[in-house]
């Protein structure tokens, strides 16, 4: 019903009670109504996801969070892994979902801030007999003191569940970024992989032509055109391989970014990974940084609250009436009433167990979070540990190898060495490459995933 169908029924009603409609009753209607919340339907969003500005730019001066910086955001222009964390937090359609929650809890804090309205009560009794000249009439003022009684503690409750939504939409917001970040090291690493591999394939198919070639001609013989064969077959599926993986990989950081599917973005190079300091440091910077330590936390004292409130619901609850009465023999009263429940036999025991077990539940899941938490940055910073130690071990031999494989291609194209060693020397430099490249990768992923552990970037570790 609308505020001006509501009028209407109201004033129906006066003309059916009142031969002339006096002015209290339009003033008090007014009243009334003035405060009245009006019902606006909001429909479903519909249609495709766009792109920011024609693919051209975003402004990135709205971020406000401490592990983020603002920096100016060109689509056409290669994204550094700072801006795909950015891009995360600005328009992943599952994080602004969550920011929704955020206005709930403000309005259930709300709502626990607020009195309890009082009831009214009116009561008519006609005349029909009798010797008595007038109509029974009765008036009830009431009031609940038991939600004022545990309305402070119900505003604890709301608040401390306020920050924990805020806290988990913020840990939520720093794992969208770290995920926006660990897509885009794979998808570097993938890029570089594939190039390698493109590379193998074209060279493997050159050296089968060459031997069927040669097979033809009687030069080899039948196993070696085979061995070839399946070294060919094998180098094209790898490529093949790596474009598929590098496709998926762009389609998922585009989902995590807000963009459409087909948006080709840039990326920029993956810079260097340094060691990060030990297990413990970290582990101890995590008790106080991590956003979903801080949300339980919250969540506990929330919980706290609870049990507060169900001790309290333990005692009577009261009502306080005022009550005024006319009778039919025009005898008229006025006094107050209380009514209460009796802790007889229930006296809230099953409300209090059930939120003293779930305090208890909470503390045993925060106990957890935190042991859970030590493993993983254990293990996490071991990872990263091996990856750089295997890198430092291999990549010293690169630049030779590197200058053996050109050094044989100038031989071979001479005529000076045969083809094939040129190839097999090619062929060496590129599986270190690939192998660095993946060390190069599990290090970058490692490090991001410590971040993501830690719950802070790893500029601010040492500080």
């Amino acid at each position: 019903m609308t505020q001006s169908d509501c009028v209407q029924s109201l004033r129906g009603k006066s003309r059916g009670s009142f031969r002339a409609r006096p002015s209290w009753l339009d003033t008090g209607i007014a009243v009334l109504l003035a405060g009245c919340a009006r019902y606006v339907p909001v429909a479903l969003p519909s249609g495709p996801i766009t792109a920011p500005a024609a693919l051209t730019s975003i402004d990135s001066t709205r971020i406000d969070r401490p592990f983020l910086r603002a920096e100016p955001i060109d689509l056409t222009r290669p994204l550094t892994p700072n801006a795909l964390a950015v891009l995360a937090v600005l328009r992943s359609p599952d994080l602004t979902a969550a920011r929704a929650k955020a206005g709930v809890v403000d309005a259930q804090s709300f709502a626990a801030r607020l009195l309890p309205d009082p009831t009214l009560t009116f009561g008519f009794d006609y005349r029909y007999a009798g010797p008595d000249m007038f109509n029974g009439m009765l008036g009830q003022l009431g009031l609940d003191l038991a939600a004022l009684r545990t309305r402070r503690v119900a505003a604890q409750a709301s608040r401390a569940a306020g920050e924990q939504v805020r806290l988990d939409i913020a840990w939520a917001e720093w794992q969208a970024a770290g995920a926006a970040r660990l897509q885009g090291v794979r998808i570097t690493a993938l890029a570089a992989v594939r190039d390698l591999d493109r590379a193998s394939a074209t060279t493997a198919t050159r050296v089968l032509d060459a031997s069927l070639r040669a097979a033809g001609r009687g030069d080899i013989g039948g196993d070696a055109v085979e061995s070839r064969r399946l070294a060919a077959l094998d180098a094209t599926d790898r490529a093949r391989i790596d474009e598929r993986d590098l496709a998926a990989a762009r389609f998922e950081l585009n989902r995590l970014l807000g963009l459409p599917p087909a948006t080709a973005l840039v990326l920029a190079a993956t810079p260097p990974v340094t060691p990060p300091p030990p297990a413990t440091v970290l582990d101890a910077l995590a008790r106080t940084a991590r956003l979903d330590l801080l949300a339980l936390q919250a969540g506990y004292r929330a919980q706290e609250a609870a049990v507060h409130r169900a001790v309290l619901d333990q005692f009577p609850a009261l009502t306080l009436s005022i009550n005024t009465a006319r009778d039919t023999a025009d005898n008229r009263t006025v006094g107050p009433s209380v009514a209460f429940t009796a802790p007889i036999w229930n006296r809230n025991r099953g409300g209090i167990a059930v939120a003293t077990a779930t305090r208890a539940q909470l503390g045993a899941e925060y106990a957890a979070r935190l042991a859970q938490t030590s493993a993983n940055i254990a293990a996490a910073a071991g990872l990263v540990a091996a990856a750089l130690r295997q890198r430092d071990a291999l990549a010293p031999a690169l630049p030779a190898l590197a200058r053996f494989a050109a050094a044989s291609r100038r031989a071979a194209d001479r005529g000076d060495l045969a083809t094939a060693t040129a190839d097999v020397a090619e062929q060496s430099l590129r599986d270190r490459q690939r192998t660095l490249i993946a060390l190069d990768q599990a290090a970058a992923e490692g490090l991001i995933a410590l971040e993501l552990l830690t719950g802070a970037p790893h500029e601010g570790w040492t500080r």
